[in-house]
């Protein structure tokens, strides 16, 4: 990961945790979690910030990468290890990370996300790679 977006995680991570998971900037308004989980190759413990929507009791995160060609580190990190922890606003939870492979329900998913957050449509039109699509249940 690029030292710059290490920094800006980690002010964002900062600001999510002193403000009951409320964030200003680009993601003011929107819903975020804190995904915490562990390094696929250092297996030490990583916290990421994430746009996230909700599926009844799921909550789904997209892999978009900003619609780079290549799929974020983190989702490298969930695929090996699946058990995570979860912050969305004041809650903190143990939770199940995995990736939606039914075609239908990713779409889906993708859909709603861009439904809350315009820009992953973006994305899309970034990339040729089909962008992974993720849940975390309890």
């Amino acid at each position: 990961m690029a030292e710059d977006t290490r920094g800006w995680n980690e002010k964002i991570v900062d600001e999510f945790r002193a403000n009951g998971g409320k964030v200003g900037g680009p993601f003011e308004g929107k819903e975020l979690v804190l995904l915490t989980m562990t390094g696929a190759k250092s297996g030490r413990e990583r916290t990421t910030p994430l746009a996230t929507s909700r599926d009844g009791d799921r909550f789904v995160i997209i892999a978009s990468y900003g619609g780079a060609d290549r799929n974020p580190d983190w989702y490298y990190n969930v695929l090996a290890h699946p058990r995570v922890t979860v912050e969305f606003g004041t809650d903190k939870f143990e939770a199940t990370a995995s990736e939606v492979t039914d075609r239908a329900e990713r779409d889906r998913l993708y859909a709603d996300m861009v439904a809350v957050m315009p820009g992953f449509a973006d994305y899309e039109k970034k990339t040729d790679r089909l962008i992974p699509v993720i849940v975390l249940e309890r």
